[in-house]
């Protein structure tokens, strides 16, 4: 673990949800490595409680904690048991979403209840968190808000229709937000990812396909958790104090913006 404490580089603890498994958790490694304190929160809270025994287990600070970011009481009380057990959350990294389990179809065949739960989750899931937060934040004078959007945003991916929406809105609530919490102290900042390589099982993609659209980057590798670290911890530290409202493409150079 790194010796740097909560307070220098980064302004205190951490909320990461969807960290029970993927990019999620990679994120919640990534900053207990810092010496921060991390809220795992996951829908599935064994997969949270299993994330977060994995970082004390490694000398970390850490608690898992079973969320529904879709549901205000859910999120409220994510940021209450948060402070209570770490401090006051300065660090929220919205990556909770609906992805992997998504099939591949045409917007005319998306069933409507499809839709809805990919926006209430992806979008709705990111200002109710962002909202529960932000008073803590605002009280300290700091604090940092990571959201997690896609690169399929740029690339116009076809037959993800709700997916490709909802990391678009993402974007704008970014922007927005940024300008309306920027005079609280409190920094707004996204992270598009590319197609990145996991411990979680998609259908819809095959090794294959990803070293074919790798060899469409710059790059010419598949993008694993590890490429999105420096990303994340440069917005939630104090390494980014002076940019807000920004969006950073890390796709290895598969599009530009």
């Amino acid at each position: 673990m790194s010796s740097s404490p909560p307070g220098r580089r980064f302004a205190g603890p951490a909320i990461v949800t969807g960290a029970g498994q993927g990019l999620g958790r990679a994120f919640a490694h990534a900053l207990a490595g810092e010496g921060v304190p991390v809220a795992v929160a996951d829908l599935d809270g064994g997969n949270a409680e299993r994330v977060a025994a994995e970082i004390r287990s490694r000398g970390g600070k850490a608690v898992g904690l079973a969320v529904d970011v879709g549901d205000p009481a859910s999120t409220e009380g994510m940021a209450a048991a948060g402070g209570e057990q770490l401090g006051p959350p300065a660090i929220l990294v919205n990556n909770a979403a609906v992805f992997s389990t998504l099939a591949m179809r045409p917007f005319t065949e998306i069933p409507i209840a499809e839709w809805t739960r990919v926006l209430n989750v992806n979008v709705t899931g990111t200002f109710l968190c962002a909202r529960a937060v932000v008073p803590s934040m605002a009280a300290e004078g700091r604090g940092k808000i990571v959201n997690i959007s896609s690169t399929t945003v740029f690339l116009g991916r076809p037959n993800y229709l709700h997916y490709v929406t909802s990391k678009a809105a993402v974007i704008g609530m970014t922007r927005a937000l940024a300008s309306e919490v920027g005079p609280l102290g409190v920094t707004v900042n996204a992270i598009a990812p590319g197609s990145t390589e996991t411990e979680v099982e998609r259908a819809t993609i095959t090794r294959a396909d990803r070293e074919q659209l790798a060899a469409t980057s710059a790059l010419k590798r598949v993008q694993v958790p590890e490429d999105l670290i420096g990303a994340l911890l440069f917005f939630a530290s104090a390494d980014s104090d002076f940019v807000t409202g920004q969006t950073l493409i890390v796709d290895g150079g598969i599009s530009f913006n």
